[in-house]
């Protein structure tokens, strides 16, 4: 098996249209024949730039993906375009040949003739055909605080993206390079190749691995870009974050990721949203949790305090014998759902405080407590640590 395209570019098979031209042009200028001291230099260099045409081309891509190396070159030998796909599966399981089991009598004839039409006799499918390609979606991460989360926020922040090159206007060339029409495809960007087949003439219509479709090529290389047409930059942006959004949701702004590679729209900036712990309450979807500690006559005989909420405190009334580690729920002062559809609530854990220390009557009035409820009190064993054992 012959090394496969991916390995003659040195990608892996997940690797975006920008980084295959990457590689491509760190490759060229390894292999260009009249620059390289390789001896197979010329035809390590057709190689790449074979790998560079197939793999940038979104459906030879997923074609050569699916037939797999030697099944794909196979079929171009014969002028079968893989990419075509329609016709690809059903033929690559017929043999070497994919149109080896129906050769005889068809030879030269009408057939010969559908073929030319679906690949490419009155033109293929190659750059100037296709529907340009959307720019590629990038993706960062946002970081916020709780409070913003519930109150909704606009947010600036930075983040680093390929953008056109200033100094070419996205060319790839200076605005005063030399140009000439390229001689392998004579400026149509395009080149056609026509090949007899056991079922008649074949002709198949490709992007101009010389000039990469453009039609013309340039006599310098932006310096700025190196010829790649954009540059790396970090912009600052604003995005409107809403409330209520929740941890590990995504923000899109149209338009806002990588240029296309050949004129078409940008690609968008995808926003993972991470929120910051809070230091008093803690989230559950749209309820907030918050533990309220309060005193051990406040959970006997009930009181009224305040509690926290995220838009301001709010009057809490503690029934009487409240025992500790009960919950109460708080409606409407949970997070704001999102699109304005109500809001959580806010569950309230009551903890009750046993003091660390206590005065000689705040002593007495406890042991006169306990007494009176039939308790026997041991004070080497101390008093509150039963207490909190039964709260």
């Amino acid at each position: 098996m012959s090394e496969d395209f991916y390995d003659a570019l040195g990608v892996s098979r997940d690797a975006s249209a920008e980084e295959i031209k990457q590689a491509y042009r760190k490759k060229a200028t390894e292999y260009h024949p009249d620059v390289s001291d390789d001896p197979d230099a010329e035809e390590k260099f057709k190689r790449i730039q074979k790998a560079k045409q197939v793999l940038t081309d979104e459906d030879k891509r997923e074609a050569y993906d699916r037939m797999g190396h030697d099944r794909y070159e196979q079929a171009e030998k014969h002028g079968y375009d893989a990419s075509e796909g329609g016709m690809g599966g059903g033929m690559g399981g017929m043999g070497g040949d994919p149109f080896g089991g129906m050769g005889g009598g068809m030879g030269g004839g009408g057939l010969g003739d559908i073929f030319e039409q679906v690949f490419g006799g009155g033109g293929g499918r190659g750059r100037g055909r296709r529907r340009p390609q959307k720019g590629r979606d990038l993706r960062t991460e946002l970081e916020i605080d709780l409070d913003e989360a519930f109150e909704g926020v606009e947010k600036q922040f930075t983040v680093e993206r390929p953008e056109e090159c200033d100094d070419c206007g996205g060319e790839g060339h200076p605005p005063d390079a030399d140009s000439r029409t390229c001689s392998e495809c004579q400026g149509r960007g395009q080149v056609t190749q026509v090949q007899q087949t056991p079922l008649g003439r074949v002709q198949q219509t490709t992007t101009c691995p010389q000039c990469e479709g453009e039609g013309t090529l340039y006599s310098e290389t932006c310096s700025s870009c190196r010829g790649e047409g954009y540059v790396r930059n970090e912009a600052t942006l604003t995005v409107e974050v809403p409330a209520g959004i929740q941890e590990g949701q995504t923000l899109r702004m149209e338009g806002e990721g990588a240029p296309s590679p050949d004129g078409g729209r940008h690609g968008d900036l995808l926003i993972d949203i991470a929120i910051r712990e809070h230091e008093e309450f803690e989230r559950d979807g749209d309820d907030l949790r918050y533990r309220l500690p309060i005193s051990f006559p406040q959970a006997t005989f009930g009181d009224t305090v305040e509690v926290p909420t995220l838009d301001g405190a709010v009057e809490f009334d503690i029934p009487r014998a409240t025992q500790s580690g009960e919950t109460f729920r708080i409606r409407g002062k949970g997070m704001p759902r999102l699109r304005g559809r109500g809001q959580g609530d806010l569950f309230v854990k009551v903890q009750v405080v046993t003091p660390d220390s206590l005065n000689e009557e705040q002593r007495e009035a406890l042991e006169a407590f306990a007494e009176a409820g039939g308790d026997e009190i041991d004070i080497n064993e101390g008093f509150f640590e039963k207490i909190k054992r039964a709260f």
